[in-house]
């Protein structure tokens, strides 16, 4: 054993004798709860392994207790964070403990360091629902580097389609990616990652083919000066994914930007390549993944008619499956009544990365009114929209009760039930009107939010400001809104539409399901429509307005790609004879025209055309420049 190891796991197991002082509430100064810790396994560890903290409070005479875990990096060179989690890593804010799990039933953690070595404080805290009492306890967990020579090393991980590359440490003042390469030639490359000249390099390899061998290497950029390090070759495990049969319509051109695509099923998600060959999958539970972002980063969520708050959860995840961060309704709750705010049921269609590692989040929000939307009280659902820092706490929230007209009811007079799929979880009813049914929700380029409500085939504009707004809605785009159509189209307005996102030059793109139009037409299609938008004039101009060949009656996404064409998904085609695929992804040129059609054979929520799993579609991305 090296001095450096054996150092390492002197100091780590002193350290993990050590308990916190216990912090009693002041509601019951009788009650004493004391919080101990276990891990999985004895520490150190290599960077990348997996190690469960377990927590466990005595001193509750109910029981009632919930537990938050947070960690931080003990650097002996400062008390700051260490650069490169500063800059990429949610777990890092200087020397301050940063959230993974905040409080909730569940009273265990797995989590590791996977961006660099190095010695983490994880602390779990405890507290007694009934009684308020607190108590803290913390430890050491020491991580070593994979690489302990000149040479680059690849470990497996638990998905045989991810691995870890672990380089030496490079100068400070420059970058590393990792560049890897299957049979066709093509060029994948991680993210770049900012170099200290102390700690190594670690990067989860992921986007391969199963069962084939890649070339593998990384590359130092210090300014225009570019040195690769040795080639490395790795071959894959195979796939014990399975997927529904995929069917190619219209197979892409040779060359295509975005290359890849990211699907949002119903549980694990799935990335292909545009043939439909599975390039990744996810070990990470949970109901959907909502959004890709940026650095090989997910956001998802778990919602479920037969959990309770505590159990509907939000999470962000890593391509290894690892939780970086998760929160859950019932948490969330605690911090709205604190605010004076009504609760939520459950998260639900949308969880999106905002600036400075902030969520944007949409909650479902249920209440009884009388003689407004029939006669009699009648269960009505609706939406919260909810801002979270860093940290999972929440910033800003947004009521539709408070701020939409409960009297206009929902175009089609949707409603939901406990077992009519499509629908958050409701409590208070048998049977609710679904009254909004939000699907998106986007930060607009000038700090607002896009707000898609698919029960009222409209998009609001919300005043937020970047936090300092008002709520008021600024404007409603859809039938009946606040824009004049400059169309020649018969019915150019979207309809019970998904997806929608705006971009700079107020070009918004958005998947028409067109349910209102197919409620007088049955032989009407969705579209796939790309909107110019004059927000001083109140304008609208269709620039795509494209017939997608089915009817998809929900889901759906829409996305503008770089070379000019769109891609749309129809999420869930209940018809077509054609083909028996019940999801379809297309891509279309400005004219309309299809020129690449994949079907398969399950819905699907969303997906995303990307360059690869570490770079998302522009709109998405959060990192400031």
């Amino acid at each position: 054993m090296t001095q450096g190891r054996l150092v390492g796991r002197v100091l780590a197991i002193r350290l993990l004798l050590i308990t916190a002082a216990v912090y009693l509430s002041p509601m019951n100064a009788q009650t004493r709860l004391t919080t101990s810790m276990s891990t999985s396994v004895m520490p150190p560890a290599g960077v990348g392994a997996l190690v469960t903290w377990t927590g466990s409070a005595t001193g509750s005479a109910s029981g009632n207790v919930w537990y938050r875990f947070r960690v931080r990096e003990l650097n002996p060179v400062s008390d700051v964070c260490h650069p490169k989690l500063l800059a990429f890593a949610p777990n890092c804010v200087g020397s301050q403990f940063a959230m993974i799990q905040d409080y909730g039933p569940g009273n265990s953690l797995a989590w590791t360091a996977s961006d660099h070595e190095g010695s983490y404080e994880m602390e779990v805290s405890a507290v007694d629902n009934d009684t308020g009492a607190t108590s803290t306890t913390t430890s050491v967990f020491q991580f070593l580097p994979r690489v302990t020579g000149n040479t680059p090393v690849i470990n497996p991980t638990a998905n045989p389609l991810v691995f870890l590359y672990s380089a030496p440490a490079c100068p400070a003042g420059s970058t590393m990616r990792v560049q890897f390469q299957g049979p066709s030639g093509a060029v994948q490359s991680t993210n770049a990652k900012p170099c200290d000249g102390r700690t190594s390099m670690n990067f989860y390899i992921a986007g391969m083919l199963p069962q084939t061998a890649y070339n593998i290497q990384h590359v130092v950029q210090n300014g225009a000066n570019a040195v690769s390090g040795p080639m490395l070759t790795q071959t894959t495990g195979s796939s014990a994914f399975t997927y529904s049969a995929r069917t190619l319509n219209i197979p892409p051109a040779a060359s295509l930007p975005s290359p890849m695509l990211l699907q949002a099923r119903f549980g694990d998600p799935v990335a292909t390549d545009l043939n439909g060959n599975i390039l990744w999958y996810s070990i990470q539970s949970i109901s959907n993944l909502s959004r890709p972002e940026p650095g090989g980063l997910f956001l998802g969520w778990w919602e479920s008619s037969a959990d309770d708050t505590a159990h509907q959860i939000l999470e962000e995840f890593d391509l290894a499956g690892t939780v970086l961060r998760q929160t859950n309704a019932a948490r969330v709750n605690q911090q709205l009544a604190a605010m004076g705010m009504h609760s939520i049921n459950s998260f639900h269609h949308e969880v999106r990365g905002i600036p400075g590692w902030g969520i944007l989040v949409l909650g479902s929000e249920e209440r009884i009114l009388t003689n407004v939307q029939g006669p009699g009280p009648v269960d009505v659902l609706g939406d919260m929209i909810l801002v979270l820092d860093r940290d999972l706490q929440v910033q800003w929230a947004w009521d539709t009760f408070d701020h939409l007209d409960t009297s206009r009811l929902a175009t089609l007079n949707d409603t939901c039930s406990a077992v009519n799929g499509g629908c958050p979880p409701i409590l208070l009813a048998p049977e609710a009107n679904d009254w909004t049914h939000g699907n998106s929700l986007q930060l607009t380029p000038d700090g607002n939010i896009l707000y898609s409500s698919r029960s009222q085939d409209w998009l609001f504009k919300i005043d937020y400001e970047n936090g300092q707004g008002s709520g008021n809605v600024l404007w409603r785009l859809g039938l009946d809104g606040d824009f004049q159509y400059l169309s020649s189209d018969p019915y150019p307005w979207f309809s019970h539409q998904h997806d929608a996102n705006i971009d700079a030059n107020s070009m918004l793109t958005v998947f028409d399901d067109g349910n209102t139009r197919q409620a007088t037409d049955p032989t009407a299609d969705s579209r796939g429509q790309a909107i110019q938008l004059d927000q001083v004039n109140m304008t609208a101009t269709l620039l795509v307005n494209a017939d997608l060949g089915n009817f998809s009656s929900a889901l759906g996404s829409a996305q503008a790609l770089p070379d000019g064409n769109y891609h749309f998904h129809l999420g869930f085609i209940q018809s077509n004879t054609a083909t028996n695929d019940t999801t379809r992804v297309v891509e279309v040129e400005p004219s309309g025209q299809i020129v690449y059609d994949l079907g398969i054979g399950e819905i699907m929520y969303r997906s995303f055309r990307m360059q690869d799993l570490y770079t998302p579609p522009v709109l998405t991305s959060w990192i400031e420049p």
